[in-house]
C-alpha cells in the first residue's frame, strides 16, 4: 500500500508510435505511459529479463494446455530453444497438442460455430481452433504406442518427466516442444498425467502391460532438488490450475519465489487459485514479500508473444 509520505509524482507520458519501431521500443514507451495494463506488461517484461539473465536463478515456465493449440506454441518452443527456461510444469493436454500438431494440423475456426454440427462432422472446437478427430486421438495412438514399446522395453517404472523426455527424443522435429525440451535438457513435469489423451494412451498400454508403474514421487523428488538447490527461483506463470499451483507449492519450501510474472484472465472475487493475484501468494509464503512480481490481466496469446518479443530484442 502507498502512503502519501512515500508518494513520488511521476508524470504520465503519451505513447508515441513511430514507423519502424520494435516491440521492445513500444514496451518501453508503454512503461513510461503508466496506463493501466500496458504499464504492467512493460514491467513484467523487465522482471522476466532480470529473472532470465540472473545466474543461479531457476527459471520455471508453467501454463495450461489450451495455448499449445494456438500459434503461441511457437513462442514457448522458442523460449526453450533460446535458453530462457530450465523447467516446465504443465497439464497433460500440452503433450497431446504438441504431438498432434507435430504429425497433423489444427485449423482456424470461430467462437460462434455450431458445436452440434461440428460434432456431427467429428470436429472438436477449442475456442476458435478446430481439432478434427483424425488429427488428435488417432494421431496420438498411432505414434505413442510404438514409442512406448521402445521406451518401456528395459524398465516399466518411470517418472512422468522421463517418459516425456523419451518421447521428445523420438520426435525429431524442430517445432516440437517435447523435442526442444529433450535437446535443451528441460524437464517437463505433468502432475496430472492421466488427465488427457497422453495419459489415456499410457492407461491403454497398461491394459497389456500390468507391470507398468508411473513414479510420481520421482517427479516430486526432482522438483524438490531443483528448487532447494537453486540460489534464486523465478517463474512465468500462465493461467491457473494444477500447473500454477505446483510451481508456487514447491517455491514455499524455499521461502517463496524471488521473481514472478503471472498472466491471467481469471477474476479474484470467487476465491479460486486461478483468480488469485501474486500478492495473495505472498500471504502463503509462496512468493517473497520483496519479490519482483507482476500480475498482468489479459489473454496470454497476446501478452506472452509481446513479452517474448521484448526479451528477444534485449537478450538474443
Amino acid at each position: 500500500m502507498f502512503l502519501m509520505t512515500e508518494l513520488e509524482f511521476i508524470p504520465v507520458e503519451d505513447i508515441k508510435v513511430k514507423k519502424g519501431m520494435t516491440v521492445n521500443d513500444l514496451l518501453i514507451t508503454m512503461k513510461d505511459a503508466g496506463g493501466f495494463t500496458a504499464r504492467k506488461l512493460a514491467e513484467a517484461t523487465d522482471i522476466a529479463e532480470t529473472m532470465i539473465s540472473e545466474k543461479g536463478c531457476l527459471r520455471v515456465l508453467s501454463f495450461p494446455a489450451c495455448i499449445m493449440a494456438t500459434g503461441t506454441r511457437g513462442v514457448i518452443v522458442d523460449m526453450v530453444r533460446n535458453g530462457m527456461v530450465d523447467l516446465i510444469i504443465t497439464t497433460c493436454g500440452t503433450l497431446d497438442h504438441d504431438i498432434s500438431r507435430t504429425y497433423a494440423s489444427y485449423y482456424k475456426g470461430d467462437f460462434m460455430m455450431d458445436d452440434a454440427d461440428l460434432r456431427a462432422h467429428e470436429v472438436s472446437r477449442l475456442g476458435n481452433i478446430l481439432v478434427p478427430d483424425s488429427c488428435y486421438g488417432i494421431v496420438l495412438e498411432d505414434n505413442l504406442l510404438p514409442m512406448f514399446d521402445e521406451i518401456f522395453a528395459e524398465s516399466k517404472d518411470m517418472t512422468t518427466h522421463k517418459i516425456i523426455d523419451e518421447v521428445g527424443k523420438r520426435m525429431v522435429h524442430e517445432d516440437s516442444l517435447l523435442h526442444q525440451c529433450h535437446l535443451k535438457n528441460v524437464p517437463i513435469v505433468v502432475p496430472g498425467i492421466t488427465d488427457g489423451s497422453f495419459g489415456s494412451q499410457l492407461w491403454t498400454y497398461y491394459q497389456m502391460h500390468r507391470e507398468l508403474r508411473i513414479d510420481l514421487f520421482g517427479d516430486e523428488q526432482m522438483l524438490a532438488e531443483m528448487t532447494m538447490e537453486a540460489e534464486k527461483m523465478g517463474a512465468i506463470i500462465i493461467g491457473g490450475g494444477i500447473s500454477k499451483h505446483h510451481v508456487i507449492w514447491w517455491s514455499q519450501f524455499r521461502e517463496g519465489l524471488d521473481y514472478c510474472v503471472y498472466l491471467t484472465t481469471a477474476q479474484e472475487f470467487d476465491g479460486s487459485l486461478s483468480g488469485a493475484p501474486i500478492r495473495e501468494a505472498v500471504s502463503w509464503g509462496k512468493v517473497k514479500s520483496d519479490a519482483s512480481k507482476m500480475t498482468v490481466e489479459g489473454d496470454a496469446t497476446i501478452t506472452l508473444p509481446l513479452i517474448y518479443a521484448g526479451l528477444a530484442d534485449r537478450l538474443l
